[in-house]
């Protein structure tokens, strides 16, 4: 059995100006799991891991917004969420991504990877939906274990009472789902605030848990063509944000590998 990947045996490579991970959906866990051991050890003052995901839309967003650039470096590790990350660390950067570790699957990952106990504390969306998200993983998963939840809908000057609740709670993972770049704004402003031992940035996905969204076939997720799925079915949320995001991806990608030739 290989033993567990450690945060300083990381390898990354830049995925369209992104610092990216190269890791497998097992190694991911590894680093979630070891961080939380090693959290249970020290000081409630310890920052957590914080993790953030990135896709075709997110490297697009990123090289067109200086902020949110700043905003994704700031994470410990950013990981390839979308199939088109790891294509593109193929196809422009001499370090190849294993696999996608997409967000939806890390989520099922933790508890069917390791056997550890998570106290998981889900945060975003509407209440309703976060309710019946975590009843569904805390009814498949007898190790994941339900800190608590919190919708979206609040703002920064109710930031506090959320924080507050979130460290009473006792919590191993906090997911955020704030969708882009909300959540990486929370996480960042507040990261030092919160005594939790990781941080995850989730987007959408207690609604793909819920069946509110449909993921697609697994034979379009194993060749990358999710997106299309998504496009397809839900063409008013996400056709044009493909449309206009895909092709600056692919670019940004071809730039930042020119650049690193120069």
């Amino acid at each position: 059995m290989p033993k567990a990947m450690k945060m300083e045996e990381v390898v990354f490579t830049n995925v369209g100006g992104l610092k990216t991970a190269c890791l497998s959906r097992k190694q991911l866990v590894d680093l979630i799991v070891d961080r939380i051991k090693s959290h249970s050890l020290e000081s409630a003052e310890s920052t957590p891991l914080t993790i953030f995901d990135s896709n075709g839309q997110g490297i697009s967003i990123a090289n067109s917004d200086p902020e949110f650039m700043r905003l994704l470096e700031s994470a410990d590790i950013i990981h390839a969420d979308g199939q088109s990350v790891v294509a593109f660390s193929k196809w422009f950067t001499d370090k190849p991504i294993p696999e996608r570790t997409a967000t939806t699957d890390t989520i099922h990952d933790i508890p069917q990877l390791s056997s550890e106990n998570v106290r998981h504390y889900l945060l975003g969306g509407q209440q309703s939906i976060v309710e019946k998200c975590a009843g569904i993983l805390k009814q498949r998963y007898a190790n994941f274990h339900i800190a608590g939840t919190h919708h979206g809908y609040f703002d920064e000057s109710n930031e506090a009472e959320v924080i507050a609740a979130i460290n009473a709670a006792n919590v191993d993972v906090l997911w955020v789902g704030l969708g882009k770049p909300k959540e990486q704004e929370f996480v960042v402003r507040n990261k030092n605030k919160l005594n939790v031992a990781v941080i995850i940035t989730c987007g959408g996905c207690y609604n793909y848990i819920t069946g509110d969204y449909k993921r697609a076939p697994e034979f379009m997720q194993r060749i990358g063509f999710e997106w299309l799925h998504r496009a397809v079915t839900e063409p008013r949320k996400f056709l044009w944000r493909y449309i206009t995001t895909n092709p600056h991806s692919i670019y940004c990608a071809w730039k930042h590998r020119m650049k690193s030739q120069a």
